[in-house]
């Protein structure tokens, strides 16, 4: 058994994570839709999930089957899920990340990663300021500039900026710090 329970929050956001997974992998998008729908379920339980594991009520709970209650027995019994544990040897859990990016869905995701190994969104920065997103199939300078503008809002408004953009902006304030000094010569006093 895990040392302290997991919130609902927390069971639900390994079951999104499971399905963006999935989904990056191209699977069957019914087993990815019942990843889904479970974690919205259970995000709203009114009772703990994990009190109703331990009185063994889980098939009575709407959107959770056989298979994912299983996996909810194999975290609370473990701490782990094991499917979970491959699917991230295939794919790092920070992919799901890009997929909040306008424009990026699962397939293109998966061929950042595949083709250009992207797992963040600093590296899909640095990628789309190269100009290497357009050169993949289904990208465009268009989408290249579109996602680079998305990421950088997002950025933004986590309170991050990329380094080449906080770069630029100390050069432009030490600037004036640059300029030759003037001495005391060069105004006649000695």
């Amino acid at each position: 058994m895990a040392e302290r329970p997991l919130s609902n929050r927390d069971v639900a956001r390994l079951f999104r994570e499971i399905a963006d997974l999935l989904d990056i992998k191209g699977e069957n998008r019914y087993r990815i839709l019942a990843y889904r729908r479970a974690a919205e379920a259970i995000e709203y339980l009114k009772q703990e999930l994990y009190h109703i594991w331990q009185e063994g009520r889980l098939g009575e709970m709407p959107h959770i089957g056989d298979a994912i209650a299983g996996k909810i027995d194999e975290l609370f019994r473990t701490g782990r899920i094991d499917d979970l544990e491959r699917l991230e040897a295939e794919y790092p859990r920070q992919l799901a990340e890009l997929m909040s990016v306008p424009e990026l869905g699962p397939r293109r995701v998966r061929t950042l990663y595949e083709q250009l190994g992207i797992t963040t969104l600093e590296a899909l920065a640095e990628a789309a300021r190269a100009g290497k997103l357009r050169r993949l199939t289904g990208f465009g300078p268009k989408m290249e500039a579109n996602i680079l503008r998305a990421i950088e809002e997002r950025l933004c408004e986590r309170g991050r900026v990329l380094l080449s953009q906080a770069w630029e902006e100390a050069q432009a304030l030490l600037r004036p710090c640059a300029r030759p000094r003037t001495t005391s010569s060069s105004y006649g006093l000695r």
